[in-house]
């Protein structure tokens, strides 16, 4: 049976859920667990062990500079020890493809963008313009053209949620939970602290729910902080201090999830919890294989990004409300 592994290095955690369903694929195409070489950032040793046809994640850190060399020796290491018959590299980074090369991998399979042609062994190519693909559709067109069937193309993660109780009981509440994602890897997708908690009041009314986890880093617990200052109410949890275990249960015990478009929300639409994203800034034809419901504005165009926090004003938390209320 041949051995695998697959290599993805974008450090984003949203950005590893979506290649979920494509690492699947390969999987099941192979008849084989895989191993995985991603970033520690995505923490992905936490968020992925209980899928059930992943093996062992292996962390690299991708560096550039002076530094580049010390990463590639360390692929080459594991690429040798684990003596893999296939290694797939999902993005069009050369690092862990010349790595593979040097560590005489028989089937290096890569999108083939630029330089990065030159060291893989399998000559199944995407072309140039296929640069302007998103993510995902540049893994199905790999894996396409490299005949691998995809089954289900929206990411799907599985979790013991037992095992997450027991060093986070304070979130074990009785009544309703819902889950507000308040943050953002990048700024101009934040929502506004007041159009959270004026949305808050809206849900409330309508008795949606008795308490509000509410979901952010803690390099922006600022944001939670200040929400719960400013509303003056006592429905508000503050989950910044809550590692990422701490922030799948609070997710897994929401009965929906709303937020910046983010790892969380990623998160909670690949957790199976109704997901509804604020789209102002960015495309929303990006959320096209998930489950994410996108809530836009009125004047909303699609496929421009927009990198000013201001253009997130335009989500009115009215009409916020209004598009969640048909969708619940």
């Amino acid at each position: 049976m041949n051995k695998i592994c697959i290599v993805y290095t974008h450090h984003k955690l949203g950005d590893l859920i979506w290649q979920l369903p494509y690492i699947k694929a390969i999987s099941q195409h192979h008849q084989t667990n895989i191993d995985l070489v991603v970033r520690e950032k995505t923490q992905a040793q936490n968020i992925l062990k209980d899928l059930k046809h992943i093996n062992q994640i292996f962390y690299n850190d991708f560096r550039k500079g002076l530094l580049y060399w010390v990463d590639v020796f360390k692929l080459i290491k594991v690429f040798k020890s684990e003596k893999y018959d296939f290694v797939y590299i999902l993005d069009k980074v050369n690092k862990p493809a010349i790595a593979a090369k040097i560590a005489k991998i028989k089937n290096i399979i890569g999108p083939g963008f630029k330089n990065q042609k030159k060291w893989l062994t399998v000559k199944n190519f995407l072309n140039e313009e296929d640069l302007k693909l998103n993510y995902s559709e540049r893994s199905q067109k790999l894996l396409k053209i490299n005949s691998i069937t995809i089954e289900n193309k929206y990411p799907n993660l599985e979790i013991d949620v037992e095992s997450l109780k027991k060093n986070n009981s304070d979130l074990l509440l009785d009544g309703k939970k819902i889950a507000f994602g308040v943050d953002s890897f990048e700024d101009y997708k934040m929502w506004y602290e007041e159009d959270f908690i004026k949305l808050a009041d809206l849900l409330f009314e309508k008795k949606l729910f008795d308490y509000v986890y509410l979901i952010c880093s803690p390099e922006k617990s600022h944001i939670a902080k200040k929400i719960i200052a400013e509303s003056n109410k006592n429905y508000f949890i503050d989950c910044s201090n809550k590692d990422l275990q701490g922030v799948i249960l609070a997710i897994k015990n929401s009965d929906f999830f709303l937020g910046n478009n983010s790892g969380p929300l990623n998160l909670a639409a690949a957790l199976g919890i109704k997901s509804f994203g604020l789209i102002a800034n960015d495309p929303v034809s990006e959320l096209k294989y998930s489950k994410i419901i996108p809530i836009v504005p009125k004047d909303y165009v699609d496929n421009v990004w927009h990198r000013d926090r201001n253009g997130m004003k335009n989500l009115k938390p009215d009409e916020v409300f209004n598009q969640m209320i048909e969708n619940l």
